[in-house]
Order: structure tokens, then C-alpha cells, then sequence
């Protein structure tokens, strides 16, 4: 991928995905395309990067199977190994690292 990107952070590790309005157009399966332009196009400004960012999620990426079998886990109420923010320290919960 070329241009400007971001990296999320998944089950299976770090992924970068594009960071434009055009490059999560063009990564995003052909089928949400449309849905993405209408709601991009139409948001307001304070949400674009919100917006943005959350059509990023629906990139397919290498990482995809790992993530589908956390959330299956956490969706049947295994919470094993799952960490909330509340629970780490202030310091922790800071660091993007």
C-alpha cells in the first residue's frame, strides 16, 4: 500500500492500512465501497477522522482469522486473557507502545 497509513492493532499483531479516503476506498471489498463514499462524504468535520478510521476496521487483512476467533471467544463469555483499561495502571493505559 502507498501513501499515508496507520497501523491498527490486532489479535494477531500490528497491520497498516491506508490512511486516505481513497486508499480505504480502494482496500475496502468492492461491495462496501458505495456505503463508505455516501458516509464519508456526509460526514460531519469533527467525525471525518472517526469515520475514517472505523472503515479502516473493515479492511481485509492478514490478521482477520485471529480476531474473528477472539471476538467468537469473548462473544461466548470467555474473557480469559482479555485485559480492560481499568485494569491496568494509569501509566500502562497511556502508553501506545
Amino acid at each position: 500500500m502507498a501513501g499515508h497509513q496507520q497501523t491498527m492493532y490486532m489479535e494477531g499483531g500490528p497491520v497498516q492500512v491506508p490512511a486516505t479516503i481513497r486508499g480505504v476506498r480502494e482496500a475496502l471489498p468492492e461491495g462496501l465501497r458505495d456505503e463508505f463514499i455516501e458516509e464519508i462524504e456526509n460526514a460531519a468535520p469533527d467525525q471525518l477522522q472517526f469515520t475514517l478510521g472505523r472503515w479502516a476496521m473493515n479492511i481485509p487483512t492478514d490478521n482477520d482469522a485471529a480476531e474473528e476467533a477472539l471476538l467468537g471467544r469473548v462473544r461466548s463469555g470467555d474473557f480469559s486473557d482479555v485485559t480492560f483499561a481499568e485494569d491496568l495502571g494509569d501509566d500502562e493505559y497511556r502508553s501506545a507502545g
